[in-house]
């Protein structure tokens, strides 16, 4: 039989995932990378739930466990670093505002690459030009000029996909939250601490410091606006709008700013992605380009590996119609979960005033008051995100490491 084909655009996680299960069945799989390498860059994040099962039936639940960003906990902060509650991280595979397994993005997608490039072809520094679907395969124009034929082609693409619009110009993508965030990497001090450090200062404003196990320390400066716009602007037009707006912060804000004049800066308008089917013809969408849930939800991850491994376990089981409609029925209900954010979110984290600035200081010091933490523990739940709401089909897929 003819080996099948497939196309996946974007190399973060969702993509090489994909690009693993699908070898398992004997597909040949070509990444198509429009940044010139890997990006080894990025934020903390978490691998929980059925994130976590698929990363252990993939054989690499040791390794992302040896890469771990060492983050020990929660700690909201006052003005002047005061602790006003601590939460420690889970101990399971879904709980706690700090998971079990806390990993920087660029290392976890590294693991998965590193576990694929052997059979996977893949192609930096392109992207595609064009799609022509057809009854018996998809014509791909490259940017590079080359033209290819796939049997499939999946977009693993970000939440604002380029990709995504040649698909379904109709079809308005992205929900906006009215919520900015800055991403920085800046020196680690001796002040810093394996803690998630967050203070929010009021005026809708955030801050926070996050370990890294790479001896510095990640930062984030976030925002409510009700400016839409702001992420396309130069660093420059940032880089102001971030002084102005966190000038008057207390706590670590004047370390942060100072870092802006050298510090990798990476700027999001935080949003969801939300459509009404993630297929089209012999095209399907994957991870956030398909139902980004924010970094809010803590469950963008999951969502990636969860997915890939759905949708790798339908292609080799059906042909690519009846695969893609059983992808989006077993995968919806996950999704609709995970993007269902706690009430008030982001606004709750971000208080505007000062009366909701007093009363969640006020909530924040009663639920991390011993009696609340042997009850369980009321925020920890409260940013315990719904990773395990999924049953993990039994693909007949190889699920140990090579």
């Amino acid at each position: 039989m003819r080996t099948p084909t497939v196309l996946i655009s974007g190399a973060s996680i969702a993509g090489p995932a994909l690009a693993y299960w699908l070898n398992a069945q004997g597909w040949q799989t070509t990444v198509v990378e429009r940044f010139e390498g890997l990006r080894e860059d990025g934020q903390n994040i978490d691998v929980r739930g059925a994130g976590r099962e698929v990363a252990r039936r993939m054989g690499i639940e040791d390794a992302i466990r040896a890469a771990s960003t060492g983050e020990t906990g929660t700690e909201f902060v006052d003005a002047a670093g005061r602790p006003l509650a601590r939460f420690a991280a889970g101990t399971s595979d879904s709980g706690g505002a700090t998971a079990e397994l806390e990993i920087l993005r660029g290392q976890l997608s590294r693991i998965i690459v590193d576990r694929t490039q052997d059979e996977t072809e893949y192609v930096f520094g392109d992207q595609i030009a064009a799609l022509d679907d057809e009854e018996d395969g998809v014509t791909v124009t490259f940017a590079g000029g080359a033209t290819r034929t796939f049997d499939v082609v999946v977009l693993a693409e970000g939440l604002r996909s380029r990709t995504r619009s040649m698909v379904f110009p109709d079809t308005e993508a992205v929900r906006e939250l009215g919520f900015y965030v800055a991403y920085l990497t800046i020196p680690r001090t001796d002040d810093d601490t394996d803690l998630w450090r967050w203070h929010s200062a009021g005026r809708g404003r955030s801050i926070t410091l996050r370990p890294d196990n790479l001896g510095t320390v990640r930062a984030t400066l976030a925002f409510l606006s009700d400016v839409r716009g702001l992420d396309e602007l130069g660093r420059e037009g940032i880089v102001t709008i971030l002084r102005r707006t966190f000038a008057d912060v207390g706590w670590v804000a004047p370390r942060v700013l100072a870092a802006l004049d050298d510090a990798p800066l990476y700027f999001d308008a935080v949003g969801q992605a939300r459509m009404p089917s993630w297929t089209s013809g012999r095209v399907a969408l994957l991870g956030d380009a398909a139902y980004c849930s924010s970094p809010i939800s803590g469950m963008s991850t999951s969502l990636a590996l969860t997915g890939a491994y759905v949708l790798a376990g339908e292609l080799a089981a059906h042909p690519h119609r009846t695969a893609f409609a059983r992808y989006e029925a077993l995968m919806r209900p996950y999704v609709d979960q995970a993007q269902k954010l706690p009430p008030g979110t982001p606004r709750i984290a971000n208080p505007r005033g000062r009366a909701g600035l007093a009363t969640m200081n006020t909530v924040l010091r009663i639920a991390g008051s011993p009696p609340a933490a042997r009850l369980g523990g009321l925020v920890s739940r409260w940013f315990t995100p719904p990773a395990d709401a999924i049953e993990l089909p039994a693909y007949p897929l190889r699920e140990t490491a090579r």
